[in-house]
């Protein structure tokens, strides 16, 4: 088990600080926003990014599913196979960036309908459309990626994220206050900058992989005129489900935050301020998780019950060790925390503390679930997981959010409650799922080639 440990904990910390990298462009849009710009803005910022995301949860989250077929393929010792993955992916990922594009404009065109205050429509509906531009690239590069998780390279998609993050932080402050040369565009700034980021990540990883001697074996230019329709489908068939689970989660956080909206301005900006902090964490942890679905997909390859179960119970091990201690961070550090995203404004600072102390009681729930989720993902099982999610995020959490918040008279609080319980359901459902799986694998053999 050690050394199980000590693969998925080495193959998990690039892949975690790529995740975290992606997720800390929003964390440094709202630290920019808030600082530069105040409350309001930081709040319709927040809701934006957090529809946007909401719009590309099921792009995200359904293209990771290559990277643990090309993990399988390679264990196979099939270099033919993983190109065709590879290039079905990047078409899934065009095709997807158009669809949720689309309906993402859609969304901020109509976001009126979510009830927000006047002002906080106004900014968040133009910073919506400007991310909406932005998911052609991010779904390229989350597509490009996943043949170098797949092929154990997590360390490319570190590098050119962590190098993104740095420009996205540089043009935010740039293009908010209008620095030197830049105009200054002010909320609409920091969406910018996040766009002009998301394009130099697509390009840097396609880049890098054509041009790398690492990759060569796998774009063998025989391999090129290969067909890749059963790829696609099978990437559409296995990720559109993933891609749902994925979207059922971001969207219960996403209706959360409408929901808190409703409350005022105060709260939506202190629950942005909390729920920023809590996607910190969740990111890292699925970075564990997309670690077990590469590692149990090889074993699949390599037809071991034994290396399926070791993948798992080490994922678990290691997200419970990393959650738990975001959880004593978030209990013993809240008010510190919160200042970091905004000052002069006791009334937020105080509610966003005690979102901050709720945020980490689910961070155990939130890791087991997740890491859940990537390790059924490995053994290429979509579709009860998605029903599970569906349950316990749309007719748990959601409904008991609403009913805590106004009804019982919580508040704020009430809301994340009931996001504790959906996240609780989930992450017991999910992991006897996994477990329950892995006993019925007959065909497998009981041990793996190390």
């Amino acid at each position: 088990m050690r050394s199980d440990l000590t693969d998925t904990l080495r193959l998990s910390i690039p892949i975690v600080i790529a995740q975290l990298g992606v997720v800390l462009m929003g964390v440094t849009d709202n630290l920019f926003v808030g600082r530069l710009l105040g409350a309001v803005p930081l709040g319709a910022a927040g809701l934006a990014n957090s529809l946007s995301f909401l719009m590309s949860s099921v792009g995200v989250g359904g293209l990771t599913v290559v990277a643990a077929l090309v993990s399988t393929a390679r264990s196979q010792n099939d270099p033919a196979a993983v190109n065709r993955l590879f290039r079905a992916g990047l078409r899934v990922a065009v095709l997807l960036s158009l669809l949720l594009g689309g309906l993402s404009a859609l969304l901020a065109y109509f976001f009126d309908l979510f009830g927000q205050t006047a002002e906080v429509t106004a900014l968040a509906q133009t910073f919506m459309l400007i991310l909406s531009a932005s998911l052609l690239p991010l779904l390229i590069f989350v597509a490009a990626r996943q043949l170098c998780d797949g092929l154990r390279y997590p360390r490319v998609a570190m590098a050119i994220t962590l190098l993104a993050l740095l420009l996205n932080a540089g043009f935010n402050y740039l293009l908010i206050t209008g620095a030197g040369p830049f105009p200054a565009m002010g909320l609409m700034g920091s969406a910018t900058a996040t766009l002009l980021s998301r394009v130099f990540m697509a390009v840097a990883m396609l880049l890098y992989i054509y041009r790398s001697g690492k990759f060569r074996p796998f774009l063998e230019s025989a391999y090129a005129v290969l067909p890749t329709t059963k790829e696609v489908w099978t990437v559409l068939r296995l990720g559109i489900p993933g891609g749902l689970t994925f979207f059922f989660e971001v969207a219960t956080f996403s209706l959360a935050v409408v929901i808190v909206g409703w409350l005022g301005e105060d709260r939506l900006a202190a629950h942005q301020i909390a729920i920023n902090m809590a996607s910190v964490t969740y990111m890292m942890a699925t970075g564990i998780s997309s670690a077990a679905a590469i590692r149990v997909g090889a074993a699949v390859g390599q037809r071991s019950s034994a290396g399926v179960r070791r993948a798992g119970v080490a994922a678990f091990l290691l997200s419970i060790g990393f959650m738990s201690l975001a959880a004593l961070i978030f209990l013993t550090a809240n008010e510190w925390l919160v200042s970091l995203y905004i000052r002069d404004n006791p009334a937020v600072s105080t509610i966003a503390a005690t979102l901050v102390i709720m945020a980490g009681f689910f961070q155990l729930s939130d890791g087991i679930q997740v890491v859940a989720l990537g390790s059924l993902r490995g053994l290429s099982d979509v579709n009860v997981p998605t029903l599970i999610t569906l349950f316990a995020y749309w007719v748990v959490a959601l409904p008991m959010s609403y009913v805590l918040a106004f009804p019982f008279g919580l508040d704020a609080v009430g809301v994340w409650i009931g996001l504790l319980a959906g996240l609780t359901l989930a992450a017991i459902l999910l992991t006897w799922r996994f477990f329950q799986r892995v006993r019925r694998l007959p065909m497998l053999t009981e041990s793996a080639p190390r």
